[in-house]
């Protein structure tokens, strides 16, 4: 039996035990490396050091902090006020009022929990008060939250650029217009089911309100600009923009808005720590499954396979997108993208993909992951926030979740939608 085979073999028995994910890749990679190479225990321990010792992993815990910061504050209140002001006399406003907020929540929080967290709590109740049917608010909620990982600042976005040894500044922007776009696709989903349902109106607010919204919301949103405009403007590397952007979060929270007393940072700081340390444990036990992956020459052989197949680059990309929705609606993103990457991404080199366009397309996995059945974690994550079944939250975001879908292929066999920006901005 090959050290491949017992590799997979011991990482799928442990994850139908229900093993944790990063446990899995860990114990299984550690087993197979002892009993198939000359590999000692310290060498193994040395190299996920190794592995996760890049300046570039240093943004994640500094953008938790930011969005855990912003997220408990009224920052969220106050941009779901602008967001309303601006969209919520439309068909379907106050859940099309929740999707814009996601947007811009997303852009100041780079997390999709958070998303759905800060915005869900608070417009849920909003949007049932209004009259329209539970479905919608939680179709909305859940779906929307899913942008936090696509619009930059994003996570995933970041360990994928280190997976794939690309610009994290170009993925940011590579993210933009395609992120843009699905929140406007959602939106329109939603306009046409509300004028087909006769939802009622809101009263259109006059300017002045809606500049005074603007105005009560602007510290938060100036967040987007510093980020954004310092990443893009030469002044910070997205890692430093991370830690401006933790600061500035800081800032706000504590001295402008008060929500946060200098006495609770300490609580919030030891949140954003837990959850760093998750995911660097993910991604540290993730890079040494793919490095016993490339040392066996696993990249090197699918790619040749491919190659000799001649599987086009439409067709690859097709099998990309149903293997990443399978893997999404079981793994957490930075694992399926620690394992899967250097796996596919030689191939999609060989055939021609820019792994900028690769890296939003995967992305867009997973945000589709994080709301397919059985183990989305916006399904769970709305699930606790609104007391409904998890079945019930599937079938309310189905139509939302098929609009990512449709926005998926669009990226997918479009490559110039996030490549435009990238290319306008750096050159290409």
């Amino acid at each position: 039996m090959s050290s491949v085979a017992v590799l997979f073999s011991l990482f799928f028995f442990l994850v139908i035990l229900g093993t944790p994910i990063s446990i899995c890749l860990g114990v299984s990679t550690f087993a197979t490396m002892m009993l198939f190479t000359d590999i000692s225990p310290i060498e193994v321990s040395a190299m996920i050091f190794e592995k996760v010792e890049h300046y570039s992993l240093m943004a994640i815990p500094m953008f938790i902090l930011a969005g855990n910061l912003l997220s408990k504050g009224s920052a969220a209140q106050r941009i779901i006020d602008f967001a309303r002001s601006v969209v919520g006399h439309l068909p379907g406003g106050l859940p099309i009022s929740a999707i814009f907020a996601s947007i811009i929540f997303a852009a100041v929080s780079g997390s999709s929990p958070a998303t759905v967290v800060a915005i869900g709590s608070i417009m849920f109740g909003a949007i049932m008060q209004a009259g329209y049917p539970k479905k919608y608010a939680v179709g909305t909620i859940a779906t929307a939250g899913s942008l936090g990982i696509l619009i930059p600042p994003s996570i995933v976005l970041i360990v994928y650029g280190v997976t794939a040894e690309v610009s994290i500044g170009k993925l940011f922007m590579a993210g933009v217009v395609p992120g843009i776009m699905l929140g406007i696709m959602m939106m329109v989903v939603t306009y046409i089911g509300a004028r087909r349902l006769g939802f009622e109106r809101e009263e259109p607010q006059p300017f002045k309100y809606r500049l005074k919204k603007m105005k009560d919301a602007s510290w938060g949103l100036m967040t987007i600009v510093i980020v954004i405009g310092g990443i893009y403007g030469g002044i910070f590397t997205p890692t430093e923009a991370a830690a401006v952007a933790a600061a500035w979060a800081f800032f706000i929270s504590v001295f402008v808005y008060k929500d946060i007393k200098i006495s609770e940072f300490f609580h919030t700081a030891l949140e954003s720590a837990k959850t760093t340390a998750m995911i660097m444990f993910i991604i540290a036990n993730a890079m040494l499954f793919a490095h016993f992956l490339t040392i066996e020459n696993i990249p090197q052989g699918i790619t040749e396979a491919l190659v000799e197949a001649n599987v086009d680059k439409y067709m690859f990309l097709l099998l990309v997108n149903i293997l990443l929705i399978l893997a999404g609606s079981f793994m957490e993103p930075s694992a399926i993208i620690m394992i899967m990457v250097p796996l596919l991404l030689p191939v999609a080199v060989a055939l021609g993909i820019d792994p900028i366009h690769f890296g939003i397309v995967i992305t867009i996995n997973m945000e589709l992951g994080m709301v397919s059945p059985p183990v989305g974690l916006n399904l769970f994550v709305t699930s606790g926030l609104t007391g409904m079944s998890i079945k019930d939250v599937i079938v309310a975001a189905l139509p939302w979740t098929m609009t990512i879908l449709a926005g998926l292929l669009l990226v997918t066999y479009i490559p110039e939608i996030a490549l435009w920006l990238p290319n306008l901005m750096y050159g290409g």
